[in-house]
């Protein structure tokens, strides 16, 4: 496995621990039990709770193997059968998504919410993974540089402008709203997906398809009703990154199509750190133009409080991690599987996240993001379920 790989599970896996054990919130803290388990259960990466104190936990979870139950990958052993690697890019996967959005509202709570500083706090996280980035591509036997041009550079910029668009949106919507009620309307990305396929880039998007939106669109309507962290900027912030990421998409693709370009970026790692470098240099002149008048206090801010600085660098490493490993998981499995697999990672993301800073988890809001994301999921394997009927 190559060094850069090793890198991202090693900066993961210390955050594997008890993902998923339930919390109570206590009143102007959060106490919540996720911890970050390392040597002899002593936390080695938590977030900070807006107090700025550590979250604490006495959990423990930890990979064992006992005698002749051990992982055997060699030999016929019991698990010779298994991609193990594969394996381990959904866990932490699943985890760096997990704990970002845990990090990420944790220092959007601790500087303000949606009036303080999300915008700058979307664009450092982009820094924090521009700085890893760039380690990989200077540290011995790590990650080959791409030898892109400049016409590269210029054919990366739509691709860049919009990831970075996406992902201040989704920051914004996280800071304003409820972290369930804002993975719910970003579910509903295939609808965006389908308008601009179908009318700016002349895809044509299948019936069957089609027939799926109102699903998604009719659980995401269902889960909003009783929303009780509902706000209006969450909403158009969260269908604003459903365009930006639509958009990317597309771009991406057609970025990728260009003859030349895929040899000379080199890898996939290369593709998203290139990415990240060009959406943090874009988001720069947001920042000061959204929040350049009170930088000196978000300066501030960031230093003594070490809910805003612990959590902004976690959730910035959790960012790159996860979408890192996720582009991975897609090269190694196929488009269906990782329909499904982003699914269930949406499913755990809102019912672990909301149990961990205590947001509501009303029926009618669970009955319609199981709608909205089951309808998700159909569109994903809808064309082909109906060719394998064929």
């Amino acid at each position: 496995m190559k060094f850069s790989t090793s890198i991202a599970f090693l900066a993961l896996s210390v955050s594997a621990a008890s993902a998923f054990n339930p919390s109570t919130v206590a009143t102007g803290a959060i106490r919540a039990k996720v911890p970050f388990a390392g040597r002899q259960n002593k936390a080695l990466v938590q977030p900070i709770g807006i107090d700025g104190k550590r979250i604490n936990s006495g959990a423990d979870f930890s990979l064992k193997s006992s005698g002749g139950d051990a992982l055997e990958t060699r030999g016929g052993g019991k698990l010779s059968n298994v991609d193990v690697p594969l394996m381990l890019y959904f866990l932490f996967w699943y985890v760096g998504n997990y704990y970002y959005n845990i990090t990420n509202k944790l220092a959007l709570r601790a500087a303000g919410g949606s009036s303080g500083f999300p915008m700058a706090i979307s664009s450092l996280q982009l820094g924090v993974g521009c700085i890893y980035a760039l380690f990989m591509w200077v540290a011995p036997d790590a990650r080959s540089r791409p030898k892109v041009t400049m016409d590269d550079i210029i054919k990366m910029l739509p691709v860049a402008f919009c990831f970075m668009g996406a992902h201040s949106a989704s920051v914004f919507a996280l800071s304003a709203g409820a972290v369930s009620f804002g993975q719910i309307v970003k579910a509903a990305e295939p609808a965006f997906a389908a308008v601009l396929s179908q009318f700016v880039y002349n895809k044509p998007v299948s019936k069957a398809k089609w027939a799926c939106l109102p699903i998604i669109i009719g659980g995401v309507i269902l889960a909003s009703v009783k929303e009780l962290d509902f706000a209006v900027s969450a909403l158009v912030s969260a269908c604003i990154a459903n365009m930006f990421a639509a958009f990317k998409g597309n771009e991406n693709k057609k970025l990728m199509e260009t003859e030349g370009v895929r040899d000379r970026i080199g890898s996939v790692g290369n593709q998203f750190a290139l990415t990240t470098l060009l959406g943090f240099l874009m988001s720069i002149p947001v920042v000061l133009i959204k929040e350049g008048h009170k930088l000196g206090q978000f300066v501030e801010l960031f230093k003594t409080s070490p809910a805003v600085s612990a959590n902004l660098i976690a959730s910035g490493l959790y960012f790159y991690g996860y979408n890192e490993l996720s582009t991975m998981t897609l090269k190694k499995t196929g488009a269906v599987t990782q329909s499904v697999a982003n699914t269930a990672k949406r499913v755990i993301v809102i019912v672990g996240v909301a149990i961990v800073l205590g947001e509501s988890l009303d029926p009618i809001k669970l009955l319609g993001c199981s709608i909205g994301i089951g309808g998700v999921l159909l569109y994903s394997i809808i064309d082909q379920l109906l060719a394998k009927k064929d």
